[in-house]
């Protein structure tokens, strides 16, 4: 994969700095209060994974750091700048792209057209050929099916399209929200063995994830969120040997 972002010059962090970090962050909506001063931070290079039962916040994280909802307080620092109330479309241009738990993909376009809309920041075709070609080499069957509605394919199928048209936007950090729900688990893994290959091309990933299994065994680290709170953190084959994971989420 192609992971230089080519829309924005971007100052080398710090050593030891964080690629990404959240500090004392609050989040509420609808009278609620989903985040209650959660702070988290992620290394570039890294995979990790947020897990918890539902209603925890973890959906809501991806959401505030997408800026898809507002923060009521707390800072969220990206590649060290302050990106609290930078709005969505300029994320991305900086470099930071989320594959939405349901995929969101657009059913009545063709695998291609889908992946094309993901590439809105560098139009150039030569670009445009290079990153939809690792995309393939990513996903094989996206290949076979360039053709084809995005709405006829299997759920897997859509998955794997949704996380190609983010990868379209040549991420450095890659946000992912669920992808192995109501997937077949051969498919789960193929798409948990795809994210491990983006991740070794250089881009960072975080991953919600109700498998908790699968995400502990994917990730170098994890959070456990509780009620909007961060209850748990660590290495997460640490965690995985934990028996209060083990107990809540992993059926020990």
């Amino acid at each position: 994969m192609r992971v230089n972002h080519p829309t924005r010059a971007k100052a080398v962090l710090p050593e030891g700095a964080p690629l990404l970090e959240i500090a004392d962050v609050r989040v509420s909506y609808g009278g609620i209060k989903a985040l209650k001063g959660i702070s988290m931070k992620v290394m570039a290079g890294e995979v990790v994974a947020i897990i918890g039962a539902n209603g925890a916040g973890k959906t809501t994280t991806l959401k505030m750091l997408a800026r898809l909802l507002p923060v009521d307080s707390g800072t969220v620092r990206f590649r060290g700048e302050d990106v609290r109330d930078v709005p969505t479309e300029e994320i991305v241009a900086r470099g930071m792209s989320l594959v939405p738990e349901g995929r969101a993909i657009f059913p009545n376009l063709t695998v291609r057209e889908n992946l094309e809309l993901g590439a809105y920041l560098h139009r150039d075709k030569v670009t445009m050929a290079e990153t939809m070609a690792d995309v393939v080499e990513l996903f094989p069957r996206l290949g076979e099916r360039m053709v084809q509605e995005g709405g006829t394919l299997s759920g897997g199928e859509q998955q794997m399209l949704a996380i190609g048209r983010a990868m379209m936007a040549r991420p450095e950090l890659l946000l992912l929200d669920e992808p192995s729900l109501g997937i077949a688990p051969k498919l789960a893994a193929q798409i948990f063995k795809a994210i491990r290959t983006i991740a070794k091309s250089g881009v960072t990933v975080v991953v919600v994830e109700q498998n908790t299994r699968m995400a502990l065994g994917s990730s170098e680290r994890a959070y456990v969120l509780r009620t909007g709170e961060v209850a748990l953190e660590g290495v997460s084959a640490v965690l995985a040997e934990d028996p209060e994971i083990q107990k809540a989420y992993l059926g020990g």
